[in-house]
């Protein structure tokens, strides 16, 4: 199928992307590797996007995303995009990796980033029994009981907050003594009785048994002393990697795989614009991805009426 647009990535980018392009009168597809709303979904509250001052569940903001776009007659595509290659006539051609392909003129990148591993011994072997990277997925699985959150942003803080309203104990590992977070939840995780700061520390080594991980080994950075904490579960946020390798070679990325785009998210490639959290910038949330995905469409609509002409 030929489409004037395709956007890849149905989070809170994306979705604005496909209905700013919908309701400008062009054809648009939007491809969806799983459920729409993106790490939205992961998250347990929102408490900083506008219009919501009591804070929104990420659930719930998913589903009012999605259900403004269901009002258009946007092409929901589902599959993982392999390639993105340029084909005849000026078009590109997306290959899924169901074997099917679409063409589009314009191409809207907005598949995020996931959650880069811990790389400590043991992650592989208790990935899924005691390892997570999603606090609002497996929290429940620890309630009632210790668990260990790694990380110094925003993300492990918040996640740190959810999983205190549910474990018994939240142990928050950081390599540094400060934290990289908004300071708001920095005084939120203080004020809080269960959880306890563990700073100028890494994780050395995730231990267990058949039954999944019981334990983590902590270094202190510092002296070198070796802390065994007991846990049921790790939940890991060292930072994101880009979902970009399968863009051509013509779009320039930095060093980590985030794609390089001017203020009006045009990349080095004509006819592929990128938003979100997939695009190398400072602030990634929910408020400055949907900023991000109306000003990609904005410039793809430029771009197709210089296509068109």
């Amino acid at each position: 199928m030929l489409y004037d647009a395709a956007v890849i990535g149905a989070g809170p980018a994306g979705i604005t992307a496909a209905l700013y392009l919908v309701r400008s009168g062009v054809s648009v597809a939007l491809v969806e590797s799983s459920a729409p709303g993106g790490q939205v979904l992961s998250t347990a509250e929102i408490e900083n996007y506008p219009g919501f001052p009591k804070g929104v569940k990420g659930w719930e903001l998913a589903d009012l995303f999605d259900a403004h776009l269901a009002e258009y007659p946007v092409a929901r595509v589902r599959g993982d995009v392999t390639s993105v290659e340029a084909a005849e006539g000026g078009l590109y051609r997306i290959a899924l990796s169901e074997g099917e392909a679409l063409e589009a003129k314009a191409v809207v990148v907005c598949t995020g980033a996931k959650h880069r591993d811990l790389g400590a011994p043991g992650e592989d072997s208790f990935r899924g029994r005691g390892v997570s990277y999603c606090a609002v997925c497996d929290g429940n699985f620890y309630r009632g009981r210790d668990v260990v959150v790694v990380g110094g942003g925003n993300s492990a803080l918040e996640e740190a907050l959810y999983l205190s309203r549910i474990v018994n104990k939240v142990y928050l590992v950081h390599r540094r003594d400060a934290f990289r977070g908004a300071k708001v939840y920095e005084n939120k995780i203080r004020e809080t009785e269960n959880i306890e700061l563990v700073t100028k520390s890494v994780i050395d080594e995730i231990r267990g048994g058949n039954a999944g991980m019981d334990s983590v080994a902590v270094r202190n950075v510092e002296n070198g002393d070796i802390r065994i904490i007991e846990a049921e579960g790790l939940f890991v946020y060292v930072g994101m990697a880009p979902v970009s390798s399968f863009l051509p070679a013509a779009v320039e990325r930095d060093a980590a795989g985030f794609i390089i785009t001017d203020a009006e998210m045009c990349t080095s490639a004509s006819g592929i614009f990128a938003a979100g959290d997939v695009r190398a910038k400072r602030c990634r949330q929910v408020s400055s991805a949907v900023g991000d995905g109306a000003t990609a469409a904005t410039a793809a609509l430029t771009y197709l009426e210089h296509w068109n002409a």
